[in-house]
């Protein structure tokens, strides 16, 4: 089973941050403001070294397939966002493009959605919307998508790069442009497009033209799972003061416990083998962002490590075996607490656990 890890390009200036949020924004100056909010909280999230990089470095973009490649990550899910013709943190992909290094296979996720100020006090503020426009569009789309399609690393399956698409249900006339791109993708010597729809927090679709569906976790869960959800109250039993200290109109947080919400992603996979197209299954690491999100709507995940980590993903690829891929949820999530870059506290940890497992799973002696 080859490991796909989600990548955030987020980690370098751009104008646009500069203008909503302030000069030389990235998704550092979220991590280094974060503190801990109640007795145990771990934040801030801190790099190990201190190292606070920037991804316009090509050393640093190096260092990250290298250490991916020796832990056994399989390749990179860029987020990819296109607004219309727009473009935003373009710079690291188009860069690993250009110089075609490094050499570490990846695909791409269209994070279709609104970009979003959040006021807790007030009407959100939408920086840029999501637009779609029509067939000429569309076509502009796709030629810039092509230029990543061609590259030797990208990820293929069944002689096509795969896409992944984040929201496909807010798209007008999906259908039409999958099979409009499926076209251009043949008149430009592909087999075609392998898109893979994400399943998240969002109602389920049934929109022709996807090949495959993928768990984007732990949202999918959230969403659609059983315990995590009807077990809040109980989880917070013991921590009122906490709760209530945070809970008002206008704070809203949500604490989860990790072991519960894993349990219900491996139970889920059991339920779900004769679904009408295959599945990706979904990992991930931890999950707090309130490095983000602060206190509007922040979510917070209790109970995570390597071990427990490692343990549920060895059942979640055992559950899964004739499967190629998996995605992890990622890379470098740190404003949302889930990454496999080491930090100060765990260091190279859960990439080890990652390590161990692909070991496992090359060797005769596995017990997969």
């Amino acid at each position: 089973m080859k490991m796909i890890a989600y990548y955030l390009p987020q980690f370098h200036q751009i104008p646009e941050n500069d203008k909503w949020w302030g000069e030389g924004f990235t998704e550092w100056t979220n991590t280094r403001k974060a503190v801990p909010l109640f007795k145990g909280h771990n934040q801030p999230r801190e790099p190990l070294n201190d190292y606070y990089y920037d991804l316009t470095n090509p050393e640093v973009r190096k260092w990250q397939a290298d250490i991916a490649k020796q832990h056994g990550v399989y390749g990179f899910c860029y987020y990819h966002y296109w607004f219309k013709g727009k473009k935003l943190l373009e710079r690291p992909l188009e860069d690993v493009l250009l110089t075609g290094e490094p050499e570490f296979p990846f695909c791409l996720s269209w994070a279709n959605h609104d970009w979003i100020k959040r006021n807790p006090k007030g009407k959100n503020q939408i920086l840029i919307p999501q637009v779609y426009g029509e067939e000429n569009d569309w076509k502009e789309h796709f030629y810039y998508l092509l230029k990543a399609f061609l590259d030797k690393r990208y990820i293929y399956k069944n002689n096509k790069p795969i896409f992944l698409i984040h929201f496909p249900g807010q798209i007008p006339n999906c259908s039409k442009m999958l099979s409009y791109w499926n076209k251009l993708a043949k008149e430009n010597g592909l087999d075609g497009i392998y898109f893979v729809e994400t399943m998240s927090g969002q109602p389920i679709t049934n929109i022709n033209g996807f090949d495959a569906r993928v768990k984007f976790e732990p949202m999918y869960t959230l969403s659609h799972g059983l315990r995590a959800t009807t077990n809040v109250k109980a989880l917070l039993q013991g921590r009122k003061k906490v709760f209530k200290r945070l809970s008002n109109k206008n704070i809203r947080m949500r604490i989860f416990d990790y072991d519960m919400v894993w349990r219900d992603i491996l139970e889920h996979t059991i339920e779900e083998k004769n679904w009408d197209k295959p599945i990706f299954p979904g990992a991930f690491i931890d999950w707090d962002n309130t490095a983000r999100r602060r206190l509007t709507n922040s979510i917070v995940f209790e109970g995570a490590s390597p071990e427990k980590f490692g343990n549920y993903l060895k059942k979640l690829i055992q559950l899964n075996v004739g499967n190629e891929f998996l995605f992890i949820n990622a890379w470098n999530e740190w404003g949302e607490g889930t990454y496999l870059e080491p930090d100060k506290k765990n260091k190279y940890q859960y990439l080890e656990q990652i390590k161990k497992l692909t070991q496992c799973i090359n060797s005769t002696f596995c017990d997969f």
